[in-house]
């Protein structure tokens, strides 16, 4: 049996090496392991195969030879995702598209850009910013994350609060299905007849299949930026304000929030950002669009935080200032690091009206089970995202993290909330959709799925309850 099995694998090595090249099929132990996880690490499973892929045509051949032999095989871009939608649960191929980053093309007059999905995120706004023009989804992780990811996960970001989540900026995709066919989602112009199959491949998490190339949307740079930094004594007046702030009518490109345990670690690291360390809380509140307009939103947000007890308030008089508020935050999740040997990263949603209330409850959760609690969060849509601290090498501890997370999750969807917001399902919430959606929801999904997977390869144990399986 042994020896059948290490044959079908040389066979299959052989395929994918006259596929996409010799040098790009990595097949040694200390190759894959590389591969093992993304950036949700709490759950690991290391992959037979690692293909380099560079093009449309390596993808489309890949997918082919995997399904050949009925091998599973997961997508993969820079690896930043946060709820293991890139862990090769049941081992198979990990097919790497990160070698793929090319800009196509820059149209700027219908506002456009074509790429592929290796292009990080951030890059694309660099390349178009001295035209005026910037890519608006702008998720934590711009810096190394891939558009690719961007599109699978559907990200958010600080400022999806006004400009809207990923879906929100695509216009058009080319994708390899998991039967190995190309195949165009919508089109270049406005108003596509026909079902919406952008939207829906978009946040499909990688289980319909592999972008090759998005045609997304380009946003003029706004006129005007002004950036606020609010501190509090405590976590409930930052939230209470972030609900005033929103029924005032104010829109604002961004409302963020960090918790005394963030401030504290971000100012102890090489990324410290002069936040003030003495709040409970603080908020990142940033206004954008017409200049004449912002002085006037700024007074009137300054006025709501001082009614909701803020102890200090600073507005960036300049970009070097504004830049430095946001360091504080971008490296919030780096920072946490310092805290733990190990952290465990939630992401759920709730209504805005409830979240002060939720907020106090989720601390008052780990509290009660002894683990420490750390947040940042995108406060303006009630997208939460408490960092749960611990040390996996202490008894109990790893099972006891899961328990308060899954009773946090529980609070957030009896709030009126839901499972994420940015990060997906993935691996780590799979187990988790029977509490919000019933039978029958779950099974249209998945026979959603079965129309782009039918043979269930592409990605598999991922979004839905499954089986841990294994190919070789």
């Amino acid at each position: 049996m042994l020896s059948r099995v290490s044959d079908l694998k040389a066979e299959v090595i052989r395929e994918l090496q006259e596929a996409v090249g010799a040098e790009s099929v990595l097949v040694e132990p200390e190759q894959t392991i590389a591969y093992e996880c993304d950036s949700f690490a709490f759950h690991r499973h290391t992959p037979d195969l690692v293909l380099l892929i560079s093009n449309r045509d390596q993808v489309s051949r890949a997918i082919q030879i995997a399904r050949k032999y009925g091998i599973p095989f997961v997508p993969r871009g820079s690896g930043t995702g946060l709820s293991g939608g890139a862990l090769p649960r049941c081992g198979g191929l990990v097919l790497v598209v990160t070698r793929m980053k090319g800009i196509r093309e820059i149209d700027l007059e219908n506002r456009q850009a074509v790429v592929e999905p290796g292009v990080i995120n951030l890059d694309l706004s660099k390349v178009t910013a001295p035209a005026g023009y910037y890519f608006a989804p702008d998720p934590s992780s711009q810096m190394i994350s891939s558009v690719g990811g961007n599109l699978a996960e559907n990200a958010g970001g600080p400022h999806c609060f006004k400009y809207g989540m990923t879906t929100n900026h695509v216009i058009s995709l080319e994708v390899v299905l998991p039967t190995g066919e190309t195949a165009q989602l919508g089109t270049r112009a406005a108003d596509c007849p026909g079902y919406d199959l952008v939207g829906v491949f978009v946040g499909s998490e990688g289980t319909f299949g592999i972008a090759t190339q998005a045609v997304l949307k380009l946003t003029r740079l706004p006129q005007g930026v002004k950036t606020l930094l609010a501190a509090f004594p405590t976590l409930k007046d930052a939230c209470d304000t972030v609900s005033a702030i929103i029924a005032s009518g104010i829109i604002p490109a961004a409302l963020e929030m960090m918790d005394r345990r963030t401030i504290l670690s971000v100012e102890a690291s090489v990324n410290r950002a002069g936040l003030p360390v003495d709040a409970d809380a603080v908020l990142i509140i940033e206004l954008d669009g017409f200049a004449a307009a912002l002085e006037t939103q700024a007074a009137r947000i300054i006025e709501i935080c001082r009614k909701h007890d803020c102890q200090e308030l600073r507005v960036a008089q300049n970009e070097e200032e504004r830049t430095m508020i946001w360091k504080g935050r971008k490296q919030a999740f780096g920072a946490a690091g310092r805290m733990t040997h190990d952290l465990y990263l939630q992401d759920a949603v709730v209504p805005r009206n409830r979240l002060s209330d939720v907020v106090v409850r989720i601390y008052d959760i780990a509290d009660r089970a002894g683990i420490r609690l750390a947040s940042v969060f995108h406060a303006g849509d009630g997208n939460l995202h408490p960092i749960l601290l611990f040390d996996r090498k202490k008894k109990g501890e790893e099972a006891r993290v899961l328990a308060v997370a899954e009773e946090m999750l529980r609070v957030c969807i009896d709030a009126g909330g839901t499972l994420s917001g940015e990060h997906g399902i993935g691996s780590e919430k799979n187990e988790y959709m029977g509490m919000l959606f019933s039978d029958a929801d779950l099974e249209a999904m998945k026979r959603l799925r079965t129309v782009f997977n039918p043979e269930e390869l592409c990605n598999p144990g991922k979004v839905f309850p499954s089986r841990h399986c294994r190919f070789f």
